[in-house]
C-alpha cells in the first residue's frame, strides 16, 4: 500500500512539474512576442561590406 501510494505522490509531483514548466514556457514566449527588438545598427562609414571571419581568409590560411 505504502509503495502505490509513494509512486502516486511521485506521479503527481512529475505532473505538477510539467504543468508548471509549461506555464514558465508559456509566459517566456508571450514575453518574447512582446519585446520589439531595434533594428540592427547601421555599418559605420568606411568599413567594407563583408567584416566576417571568412571575408579575412586567403589560399594561403589554409
Amino acid at each position: 500500500m505504502e509503495t502505490l501510494v509513494l509512486i502516486a505522490v511521485i506521479v503527481l509531483a512529475i505532473g505538477v512539474g510539467m504543468y508548471w514548466i509549461h506555464l514558465l514556457n508559456a509566459q517566456h514566449d508571450a514575453r518574447i512576442t512582446a519585446h520589439h527588438f531595434s533594428e540592427p545598427l547601421p555599418r559605420p562609414p568606411g568599413l567594407p561590406d563583408d567584416t566576417g571571419r571568412r571575408a579575412h581568409h586567403t589560399d594561403a590560411d589554409r
